[in-house]
């Protein structure tokens, strides 16, 4: 053989080692439990004009990059409520999600709501898991492919199995929640051929993560929500990561890879979480505008001050404070409320309407059941005086009352649903009191 065709031969023999082992960079940008926290904090912190900023400062000339929400985008705030969560979407539109799937919240207004989010999103919705009896899922598809850089990205969106603890059976409708785990390794399986790399981008409890992460290793990355803590490093098991943020839009994550696209895999990753501060970061002007002026239009319905707080008190402190709320407005012998059902803190100084909402967000009422005082045994270990033989009532959420046995440990029997809404109850107790201390 001449000099000339070894040469090429060797040059054909480099360029198919370089594409057996081609790497390529893939970024994804994510959030998660966002809960309509259009405006900053009292920090300033988070908000969608500042968010939006992080995103595009991080994205900005970026050919290799992926924004990703994973669920509860609505319910939280006054903005979510009174619109019933469509306002919230069409602000999320200027945030330019590549992807999102759905939260356990994104269902408190109910399927029908839900629907309307999916249709007025400019970016898709996947979850494969949410299904009628017929087996038709709730969103238009159970996953999406995305073509970032070369790579076939394809996104499964997956939600909790525990959903129905999570919500009202009433607002879920006709959907069920399929295995999560069996779910997305069959959907693995579809887009092998169809994609280069496999992201689950998840609503989920641990074990659902856990049962992903370990059972499905087609499955590189979990991009998930549910825990408002987030992860202070990724879950990592045999080189598959999980990573979730903060909630209430605070920070932002970042999850820069290396992908063998041959072997479809994860070669390498570095995450790092970049604060939504609204002291260092200018916020984008397009999305604060919209913010600013809906704001305006929300002001005079929930800035008005109801009462003074001495102090901050905290979310333990408010659930103690919701019991008494709801045990004056039925007369009933005991309140009970579920610890996740409060949201938010109430800051030291005046008490508005806001701060109440901020603190009970849903549309839940004020429900009372009787119980037998056996029945009561959590109420006896708080230091309650329990006779085993008598009839005791007990005012609750309507959500408790749907999950008395898993919430309360035990069942009682509910003896009206016409209640006021729990945060209505919040708001006349609180101009009663006027000074809380």
């Amino acid at each position: 053989m001449t000099r000339e065709p070894r040469r090429a031969a060797a040059s054909i023999l480099l360029v198919a080692a370089a594409l057996a082992a081609e790497t390529r960079a893939l970024t994804i940008l994510h959030t998660n439990d966002l809960h309509a926290r259009i405006s900053p904090d009292s920090d300033r912190q988070g908000g969608f004009a500042v968010l939006a900023a992080v995103l595009r400062k991080e994205t900005e000339g970026c050919n290799s990059c992926l924004i990703l929400n994973a669920g509860d985008l609505v319910q939280g705030t006054p903005a979510s409520s009174l619109y019933q969560g469509q306002l919230i979407f069409d602000l999320a539109n200027l945030l330019h999600f590549d992807a999102a799937t759905l939260g356990n919240h994104d269902l408190d207004y109910g399927f029908e709501r839900t629907r309307a989010f999916i249709k007025s999103a400019n970016y898709p919705i996947v979850s494969a898991n949410l299904a009628d009896a017929a087996g038709k899922l709730l969103t238009p598809e159970p996953y999406v492919i995305k073509t970032v850089n070369g790579i076939r990205v394809a996104i499964i969106g997956a939600m909790l199995t525990r959903l129905m603890d999570n919500s009202l059976r009433s607002r879920v409708g006709p959907y069920s929640v399929l295995p999560v785990a069996e779910t997305v390794r069959k959907y693995a399986k579809e887009v092998r051929e169809k994609a280069d790399f496999l992201v689950v981008l998840g609503h989920l409890d641990a074990a659902d993560q856990t049962a992903i992460l370990r059972g499905v290793p087609e499955v590189q990355v979990l991009v998930t929500g549910h825990d408002h803590a987030g992860l202070s490093a990724p879950d990592v098991y045999e080189g598959r990561v999980d990573v979730r943020v903060k909630g209430y839009g605070v920070e932002a994550g970042r999850l820069a890879m290396k992908v063998d696209v041959s072997a479809k895999k994860l070669e390498s990753w570095n995450w790092h979480k970049i604060p939504v501060d609204g002291h260092t970061v200018k916020p984008a002007p397009d999305v604060a505008a919209q913010v600013d002026a809906w704001e305006k239009k929300i002001a005079p319905l929930v800035d008005i001050r109801v009462g003074e707080a001495k102090r901050e008190f905290t979310r333990t402190e408010l659930r103690a404070m919701l019991e008494r709320a709801m045990v004056e407005i039925t007369k009933a012998d005991f309140g009970f409320m579920n610890a996740g059902g409060v949201r938010d803190k109430l800051p030291k100084g005046r008490i508005l309407v806001r701060d109440l909402w901020n603190i009970m967000p849903f549309e839940n009422q004020v429900v009372v059941a009787r119980f037998k005082g056996s029945q009561l045994g959590q109420f006896a270990k708080a230091g309650h005086a329990i006779d085993p033989a008598r009839d005791y009532t007990v005012a609750m959420p309507d959500f408790v009352a749907e999950h008395q046995e898993a919430l309360i440990g035990a069942a009682g029997q509910v003896l009206s649903k016409d209640g006021p809404l729990v945060r209505d109850a919040l708001i006349e107790w609180v101009k009663k009191q006027r000074m809380l201390e």
